[in-house]
């Protein structure tokens, strides 16, 4: 058995860091690589991590930033109410070039994508983080990889950080064959891509529950996306696979109509209604 994901912490730092350049990756994601004297000392070394990005207030145009605690110099003080802010997985992390590679999913409106879009080489941002993260052990028998398009930059690199010798399952939600990405997958790895095109359905949740384990002792488990999404197939990753939250890491990177929302799914608090969900999913197709 596998030893449960153990965490590791990062002393939690502020800086601010220049807009280096904008690379379109498909026509729903522009990756922003940040550079500079204010990148040197960044560290990186768990696949999921994030950082919050800071934004002048949209309302007033004030810009809040926390400072270091002079109290424990591994910590953040953060002003009251909360600056405006976004969380980004770190995609990739060059130190001895300082720089520091964000992926934004762009789709004409919200804070972030609209800063991604316009921002030019040369502009400055805030960048808190990352605060450390949960690793898992690298002797899993299976690991099942699923995210929407919000998640694919972490995604992308907890696979191409895998065992190249580890079995697998990914699936990916994007728009359309157009939104794809080249995965650096391990041949033991299958990739399943779902095709949203801007809607919600059920596919990404069947096209997860479908996936087949069998022969497979010790499984582990990363989902991240829509929280509403996510809900009903955690319930059968505890339920059906038998996976505990030590051998997990379930995400709501965002929820639907809200702005700003990352939710730890990993407490096995289901309501009924996650449950009833499941057995729709999975007798109506």
């Amino acid at each position: 058995m596998p030893t449960p994901v153990t965490y590791r912490d990062y002393p939690v730092r502020i800086r601010e860091v220049e807009v280096l350049r904008r690379t379109h990756l498909t026509p729903t994601m522009i990756r922003i690589t940040l550079g500079g004297p204010g990148a040197a000392g960044f560290e990186s070394g768990i696949a999921d991590e994030h950082v919050k990005l800071i934004f002048p207030d949209p309302d007033t145009g004030e810009l809040r930033v926390p400072v270091q605690d002079p109290d424990d110099p591994d910590e953040l003080v953060w002003p009251r109410p909360m600056p405006t802010s976004r969380e980004y997985t770190v995609r990739a992390h060059r130190r001895d070039v300082h720089e520091i590679d964000i992926d934004f999913v762009v789709h004409g409106e919200g804070l972030a994508s609209t800063w991604a879009e316009t921002v030019e080489p040369g502009g400055r941002v805030h960048v808190a983080g990352p605060p450390g993260g949960f690793v898992p052990a690298d002797d899993y028998d299976f690991w099942l990889v699923a995210g929407d398009e919000t998640a694919l930059p972490a995604v992308a690199r907890i696979v191409a950080e895998l065992p190249r010798a580890a079995r697998g399952h990914v699936v990916v939600e994007v728009h359309d064959e157009s939104s794809r990405q080249e995965l650096d997958a391990p041949e033991g790895v299958v990739v399943t891509w779902v095709h949203a095109h801007g809607r919600a359905s059920d596919a990404w949740g069947l096209a997860v529950m479908g996936t087949d384990v069998s022969g497979a002792e010790d499984v582990y488990v990363w989902l991240a996306g829509e929280a509403g999404a996510i809900k009903p197939v955690r319930r059968w990753v505890r339920g059906e696979l038998a996976v505990g939250k030590e051998h997990s890491s379930i995400t709501g990177y965002w929820k639907r109509g809200l702005a700003d929302t990352h939710e730890h799914l990993d407490d096995d608090d289901e309501d009924e209604d996650d449950a009833d969900l499941v057995e729709e999913l999975a007798t109506s197709h």
